[in-house]
Formats: structure tokens, C-alpha cells, sequence
């Protein structure tokens, strides 16, 4: 069973900032999962978001603004938003790296930045997103992948145990102990995101999931029995 910090700590710390990552990794998690998206002139910056109106002090489109401008924003109790290099190395021999692609164009910069430190081992990149995964594959064969599933459907989840991607990750609300037998079957690790209770994370816990995700790892690794 492998704990994951939600965009760091994102229930204890603000998301997507060194701080949140670095509180995660203190407490004890294997792995961190982050977001990463392309500024106006290429840089990978962490966020979530299209936009950096929810989590900074600022406005407007991540992909219209320069480094440099997001930079000067207040990410939150003071953090600036990291750029991908700089949580690569805050991680690099300490934790895993779930790493989401939330714009296809991302893909190709995140995966030579994850070849260019030799952490290939060390990272999984994660989309909802089958072209960005492709992508990442085409970059180096040997990186890995997850798909991540948000919404009901039989289609999505055929077509997901099909891929040649090791990892599924559903929003645990789809998971079902038979959803669980077919990944196995299909050889996928299962991963579940994102359960903040005791009740919904020992029900993960139950069906068996490998890749728990939670904003609260503080709270997982007690349900887990792993503090």
C-alpha cells in the first residue's frame, strides 16, 4: 500500500508549494503528487488549476503569463509556485513522484526535466488526459504511466485497462471490489484519490487499493496503521 500527499498536503499546507511537499515528506509519505502546467515562454510551472486566481494572490491564465510573473505571486503563507526542477530535487531519493499532466503540451517538457535528473524510476506521470500519457511514453519507453478515471463509465474503464499504462487511478467514489478484480486481472496498479475521512479510506483500504491519495496523509497514515 503506497500513501500519497495530495498536491503535497494540500488539507495542512497551501497546495502545490515546497512547503506543503516538504510536510508531506515529513510525515512520513512514499509518494507526492503534483501538477504541472506550461507558462507563456515554456517554463513547467506547479498548478492545478487553468488559472492562478484560486490558489495565488493574482489573476489570469497560467499559459498567458511569464515565469517571472508567477513567481511574484503569494501561493499562499508566503510560498511561491514552484517550478517542476525545483520539486524534483526536493524529492529526488526521499519520495515518488506522482506526476499529473494537466495540459498535453506539458508532457514532452516534464518528461526530458524527470530524463535530464535520472529520475526516471522515481516518477509516475498521471493524466486524464491518453495523448499527454502517449507523450510521455514516446520521450522514453521505459517511463511510467497511470490514467486517471473521474467519472462512471464502462467505456473509459476498457479502454484504461487496455492502455499500456501500468497505473489506473480512480476517484474512489467508482471503485468496486469487481472494478478492483478487473484492473488486477488486466495486471494495473490500482490507485484511489482523493479520500479525506477515516470512514472513505479505510473502505480503500478494504477493497484492497495499491496507491491511496489524500489532502489529510496525516490522517492515511494513521487509518493505516502506518505512523
Amino acid at each position: 500500500m503506497i500513501i500519497v500527499g495530495h498536491r503535497g498536503a494540500a488539507g495542512l499546507a497551501p497546495e502545490n508549494t515546497l512547503k506543503g511537499f516538504a510536510l508531506a515528506m515529513e510525515l512520513g509519505v512514499d509518494a507526492v503528487e503534483c501538477d504541472v502546467r506550461l507558462t507563456r515562454d515554456g517554463q513547467i510551472v506547479l498548478m492545478h488549476d487553468a488559472t492562478v486566481d484560486r490558489t495565488t494572490s493574482g489573476a489570469g491564465a497560467v499559459a498567458e503569463m511569464d515565469l517571472a510573473e508567477i513567481r511574484a505571486l503569494d501561493a499562499g503563507d508566503g510560498e511561491t509556485v514552484p517550478t517542476l526542477g525545483e520539486l524534483l530535487a526536493a524529492v529526488k531519493g526521499r519520495c515518488h513522484l506522482l506526476c499529473e499532466v494537466k495540459a498535453t503540451k506539458a508532457a514532452v517538457p516534464a518528461a526530458r526535466a524527470v530524463l535530464a535528473e535520472g529520475m526516471a524510476p522515481e516518477v509516475t506521470f498521471v493524466s486524464f488526459d491518453v495523448d499527454a500519457l502517449a507523450a510521455v511514453r514516446q520521450c522514453d519507453g521505459g517511463l511510467a504511466t497511470g490514467i486517471l478515471i473521474g467519472e462512471p463509465g464502462i467505456d473509459g474503464l476498457d479502454a484504461a485497462l487496455a492502455s499500456p499504462s501500468e497505473h489506473v487511478g480512480f476517484y474512489h467514489g467508482l471503485l468496486s471490489p469487481e472494478i478492483v478484480r478487473r484492473a488486477r486481472r488486466a495486471g494495473k496498479q490500482v490507485g484511489a484519490w482523493t479520500m479525506n475521512t477515516p470512514e472513505t479510506m479505510r473502505a480503500m483500504i478494504e477493497l484492497g487499493v495499491d496507491v491511496l491519495t489524500s489532502d489529510r496523509p496525516d490522517i492515511l497514515l494513521d487509518v493505516a496503521g502506518m505512523k
